[in-house]
């Protein structure tokens, strides 16, 4: 077989130029093919609306914002740019970066031009190398937690590609010769696909570390300093449905290292990926396949040998995530705003009260994986000033409860090229068909983790969540269940091609056999994969047909905690 198309581009593209620079200058409103796979590498896609064929294509630009950390100054940037450059909304993902949608491509130079003046850049925010570096929210100032900033900085430092092509292209800088650069860390080809990290502290999970290519917790001493990591490798969302040789993972505890071995055992992680990855077919090209292939004791030894270390043997400590959301006291006496943002979506009245807020009380945010933005540094004096501006604005802070606090929703329709269903749009109608199954069962004083995706790709990361909907075809889903609340376990599929009217009477027979049979507060994930599959199918009185119901996903054999 010979390589995928996209690697023999890459190769001619003079590190990610191509023709951008004469295509940005075209008045045709849209990228060639070529240049729509280049400009992924600058941080942004080219979409067009499936239902309203006679708009123009637009493209969705997303940050590489390192731990999510902004300043007032920085957001206020982006919220300006989403009214005079977008669609008046931004969007937070689940990797702690912001999105402007609806951008012509006549606007993208100055869009990112006004980026790069409040030091933002979208630059290794997609394609084929390591983007955002996500990190453990501190709303609380906490001393473990903050020795993180410097460790995700460096790694996101570190691994953003050297090519000079999106300083030339999009911010008029000086032009480089392309023959005489070096990718050092990527080479001329850069990786076989994208490449996720993440890093937190042990105990803290709302990164979902297990879902990540390289994930690391960070472990402490008895005076409270950073003394080294855990280091997992091999997770990953994405599969295909039907094909049983795309699947999601979780990653594989690896060991400890102390600090000093950071980045070579992260260099050497990524050189596998680099190295070993299918350059051949994109849809297997991530680290996950690599480790599924040449098995776990292989990759532990070929990363140990790249980095000169030897792992040390330990047990991660067990897993219980703080919430972000709500008011929170900080160490320095002042306070956090953890806000719940509904699929990330910041619009309308939100938008009004978040930019007034920002404008007037000059807090520092940061975003979390779980799609919420936290405000931090608030006065305690100010507190019901801020209470005041959200309600004034159509927006009280109220509680949400549990379940809206957790759930999650990609983009999907109608702008998504991969989305084969709705997900964004109907979460709030899924959740309230969620509420009134728990009440019916006599559960309401339970919840879940609860995701939805447009299709197989998870980017809400559905596959390690307690309860799931995935798109399947345009109007049905797979269900998945049986995944653990603190994200280490893959949920499985309990039902395919379910369709949004047969939902709520399958949360009954789910939520009735929860009630009935499951242990004292045990949590729904732990429950459904506990009865397991074919138990469960039997609850929602489902035939094992081939076209209906398909194989467990393939998981990893490692031991999880």
């Amino acid at each position: 077989m010979t390589d995928h198309p996209v690697e023999a581009l890459k190769a001619a593209s003079s590190h990610l130029r191509g023709n951008l620079a004469e295509e940005v200058a075209s008045p045709d409103p849209s990228f060639s093919k070529d240049g729509q796979v280049l400009v992924k590498f600058h941080g942004f896609y080219q979409q067009k609306d499936r239902f309203e064929k006679t708009k123009p294509p637009v493209l969705m630009l997303r940050g590489r914002i390192p731990g999510g950390r902004l300043s007032a100054e920085q957001y206020l940037a982006w919220d300006h740019l989403a009214d005079s450059n977008g669609d008046g909304t931004l969007r937070l993902t689940s990797r702690q970066s912001l999105e402007l949608h609806g951008v012509l491509k006549g606007d993208v130079k100055a869009t990112l031009q006004g980026l790069q003046a409040a030091l933002q850049t979208t630059k290794g925010a997609c394609g084929d190398v390591v983007r955002t570096v996500t990190q453990a929210p501190n709303p609380w100032l906490r001393p473990d937690l903050a020795q993180l900033d410097v460790v995700v900085d460096r790694l996101a430092s570190h691994f953003q590609a050297t090519s000079n092509a999106y300083a030339e292209i999009w911010l008029d800088g000086e032009r480089v010769d392309p023959e005489r650069e070096q990718e050092r860390l990527y080479g001329p080809t850069y990786l076989p696909r994208k490449f996720k990290i993440s890093v937190t502290v042990t105990g803290e999970n709302l990164v979902d570390l297990y879902t990540n290519d390289l994930g690391l917790a960070a472990s402490f001493d008895s005076k409270g300093f950073l003394d080294g990591f855990f280091v997992l490798a091999g997770g990953g969302m994405g599969m295909t449905h039907g094909d049983d040789t795309t699947f999601p993972r979780v990653a594989d505890l690896l060991g400890w290292i102390p600090p000093a071995a950071l980045l070579p055992v992260a260099e050497a992680v990524v050189g596998v990926h680099r190295d070993e990855g299918n350059r051949e077919d994109r849809k297997r090209a991530r680290l996950k396949y690599v480790i599924a292939r040449k098995g776990l004791p292989w990759f532990r030894a070929e990363v140990e040998a790249r980095a000169g270390i030897t792992f040390e043997a330990r047990a991660i400590p067990p897993w219980h995530t703080t919430p972000v959301l709500g008011w929170l006291d900080r160490a320095d006496g002042s306070l956090a705003l953890g806000l719940s943002i509904r699929s990330g979506r910041i619009g309308g009245p939100l938008k009004a009260a978040l930019q007034e807020v920002v404008r007037t009380f000059r807090p520092a945010l940061q975003l979390s994986p779980d799609q919420d933005l936290i405000l931090l540094g608030l006065r305690p004096e100010d507190r019901a000033l801020v209470e005041v501006v959200f309600s004034r604005h159509g927006h009280p802070l109220k509680a949400l409860d549990p379940l809206a606090a957790r759930a999650m929703a990609c983009v999907a329709l109608p702008l998504c090229g991969l989305a084969l269903a709705e997900a964004e749009r109907i979460l709030p109608d899924r959740l309230d068909n969620i509420r009134g199954a728990l009440s019916r069962q006599g559960l309401g004083d339970r919840s879940l983790i609860f995701r939805m995706t447009g299709c197989a790709n998870g980017c809400a990361r559905p596959y390690t969540a307690e309860l799931a909907l995935v798109g399947q075809t345009a109007k049905s889903y797979a269900l998945y269940a049986g995944g653990d609340p603190e994200g280490t376990r893959l949920a499985f599929p309990v039902a395919h091609k379910l369709t949004l009217e047969e939902f709520p009477s399958a949360l009954d027979r789910l939520f009735a056999a929860w009630a009935t049979q499951g242990l004292q507060r045990e949590a729904f994930g732990d429950f459904t994969a506990r009865l397991g599959a074919d138990e469960l199918r039997q609850v929602l009185e489902l035939k094992a047909e081939a076209d209906r119901v398909s194989p467990l996903p393939w998981t990893s054999d490692s031991p999880l905690p």
